[in-house]
């Protein structure tokens, strides 16, 4: 099969398109085919090695070269073979997953834990940028930010790939939605139901009085102190990502936010899906699926690239301006 293989830090020229042997599933494995992914921050955070302090965390990036030689955490495709301990998917089953490596390449095995049905409604291009993004807003909404009908929630961030996922999902849960975005998005953030929008470049949401129950910070633009000026009393800030740099951003940042969480009043965490286990992302792709084929939720596409344009695509997307996400096509 075609790969992107990773074996050295770098730009997306590092991305070699190789001929591989085709993965064998085990026994509790499924090989699916891939028929599209997706890039996100996640890949090219991966892809340079950075922070460079990331490199030496247990279960890190790798000291001096890739923990991960295929990059992609995200795939939607058919099943092609299962292993002889998989009950729930057969051959020709369309399947989504989060397997957190894998997805540039024609084909991927999956533990049969990590794996879902694909939604009925969602073509597999759709359905390759849901994974990864959208778990990430459902984990930091209801499990980290303990959302509840009625709260006001301000996502900041809303316009990309987590933040479209994060306001459709608050609204699902009954919340009343306000997305940050810049002035070329505000239109986009609206009609996918956020009940007011505010442009950065406008005004500073943590300075114009509002105060809000929940605070899903995905662009991570401003300091703890900072978000705890937008927040109740009561209210929960949950970080999620923020600026990248070399050495030390956004990890810093997010360990300052936690760090004051026991001497403040409201709460201050993190939403770290690539930790959680398969069956959790499973049962989590289940319940996005609910909402999506319930016509709740819908992924926002950038851009389309072919499978040969992955460096590309990553490029394009590492520049940090695209509204929802940027989708693979194999």
């Amino acid at each position: 099969m075609k790969a992107f293989v990773l074996r050295s830090y770098g730009s997306p020229d590092a991305l070699e398109l190789t001929d591989i042997d085709d993965p064998v599933p085990g026994d509790d494995e499924v090989l699916v085919r891939v028929r599209a992914t997706s890039v996100q921050p996640y890949d090219w955070h991966l892809m340079r090695g950075q922070p460079y302090v990331a490199r030496l965390m247990p279960g890190g990036l790798g000291l001096r070269r890739p923990s991960i030689s295929i990059l992609g955490a995200d795939v939607a495709g058919q099943v092609e073979a299962v292993g002889k301990d998989v009950t729930r998917f057969r051959p020709g089953d369309e399947v989504f997953a989060m397997p957190k490596q894998g997805g540039f390449a024609e084909y991927v095995c999956v533990r049969e834990d990590e794996l879902a049905p694909k939604p009925k409604n969602l073509s597999f291009e759709q359905a390759a940028a849901v994974p990864l993004a959208a778990n990430t807003a459902l984990v930091g909404l209801r499990d980290r930010g303990r959302i509840q009908p009625g709260q006001k929630v301000l996502v900041n961030g809303a316009s990309g790939g987590v933040g479209t996922f994060a306001v459709q999902i608050a609204k699902a849960f009954g919340a009343e939605v306000t997305g940050v975005c810049s002035t070329r998005n505000v239109d986009l953030v609206r009609s996918i139901g956020a009940d007011e929008v505010i442009d950065y470049t406008e005004g500073d949401f943590t300075r114009n009085g509002q105060r809000y129950d929940l605070l899903l910070d995905v662009a991570g633009s401003h300091s703890g102190s900072a978000c705890r000026r937008a927040l109740t009393p009561k209210g929960t800030c949950v970080t999620v990502g923020g600026p990248a740099g070399r050495w030390l951003k956004p990890v810093d940042r997010i360990f300052l936010k936690l760090a004051a969480s026991p001497f403040v009043s409201q709460t201050m965490v993190m939403a770290d899906v690539v930790r959680c286990t398969g069956n959790e992302n499973r049962q989590n792709l289940m319940t996005l699926t609910g909402f999506i084929e319930d016509g709740k939720i819908h992924p926002v596409i950038d851009r389309s690239y072919p499978f040969a344009e992955i460096p590309a695509a990553i490029g394009y997307q590492e520049e940090g301006h695209a509204p929802g996400k940027v989708v693979i096509t194999i």
